[in-house]
């Protein structure tokens, strides 16, 4: 590695500061962060052990939702270790092939994420509105499709950014991140170049992403609530409604914590960096957090199974 007054040529090595102004109590701050990641990890785990075990669960609903919980732990796992490594135990050095690697692994996954909800989100739309044929159009093979297609696009959608990255940028102005894990739009910023096109691909991949998952997700709740408030009984209303209450509560907490964090990182210049730094960390760790727990208390099939299995 030669080193110029001004750049830095090809790194081998990364240093993340953690969270920037908040170096003297990070010690305290990985106490939650890890107690959020360890809950993550069990209810999570938890959730695929019932619906992996339990033949009554093998439907298209809950294996979306252990593909989500895998997606939740592969996700979390991805920043939580290193991230304690700076916050305890001050190992701030990362190679930058890893860094890349990780920037991969966690968009990859954010994106196998919001393509599950949507995956979800369709399996609603026709269990509510043509529940006749629901068996018939949600059949395994439908569901394993859906599952490829889901992770195919993710890795084909990322995979350019971290290309871009290596292919188009040897001179760095530094090689300090000033994050707690390795984020594209951060990794970007430390280059000695025109960041124009990646600014660009990143914002097309999240426009995308987004744009036409939330679309999908809000047109298909649109038509399960007029299908929903067109039944005349009140007690298949309520069922009916209750069903879709759980995926709710997770499209919103998953895509306002998405947007803020976006939005807060590129346009918000007057927020302090540690605001900006909490809550990238807390939009990655909440929802592996909150998943679990939220159909855990809404969905009684999984309820029933985990008192079964505690009681037993």
């Amino acid at each position: 590695m030669s080193i110029s007054n001004i750049t830095v040529y090809m790194p081998s090595v990364l240093t993340l500061v953690g969270i920037p102004g908040l170096e003297s109590v990070q010690c305290w701050i990985g106490i939650p962060f890890c107690a959020i990641y360890l809950i993550a990890m069990i209810g999570n785990s938890l959730l695929l052990i019932i619906i992996k075990s339990e033949h009554s669960l093998h439907e298209p609903l809950y294996i979306f939702l252990g593909m989500l919980g895998a997606t939740d732990i592969a996700l979390a796992s991805s920043i939580m270790p290193k991230m304690l490594g700076i916050f305890w135990f001050n190992v701030p050095e990362i190679y930058f092939d890893s860094c890349l690697l990780q920037m991969w692994f966690i968009h990859t996954f954010q994106v196998i994420e919001s393509g599950i909800l949507v995956a979800m989100a369709l399996d609603r739309y026709v269990a509510i509105c043509y529940p006749l044929r629901h068996a018939s159009i949600f059949n395994h093979q439908l569901v394993i499709q859906i599952g490829t297609m889901v992770v195919l696009r993710a890795a084909i959608l990322v995979a350019p950014c971290l290309v871009l990255i290596k292919c188009r940028f040897q001179f760095y102005h530094t090689t300090v991140i000033s994050h707690s894990y390795c984020e594209h739009m951060a990794i970007v910023k430390l280059a000695a170049a025109n960041v124009q096109v990646n600014k660009i691909y990143g914002l097309f991949v999240a426009f995308t992403v987004a744009g036409f998952d939330l679309t999908f997700i809000t047109l298909s709740y649109i038509q399960i609530f007029i299908t929903v408030f067109r039944l005349p009984q009140k007690e298949a209303r309520f069922k009916a409604f209750n069903t879709c209450i759980a995926h709710i509560c997770v499209f919103l907490q998953f895509y306002l914590l998405a947007f803020f964090s976006f939005f807060t990182h590129r346009f918000g210049s007057h927020i302090p960096p540690y605001i900006h730094i909490l809550f990238s960390s807390i939009y990655l760790l909440v929802p592996p957090f909150l998943n679990p727990l939220v159909y855990g208390a809404k969905t009684t099939q999984i309820r029933i199974h985990v008192v079964k299995m505690f009681c037993s």
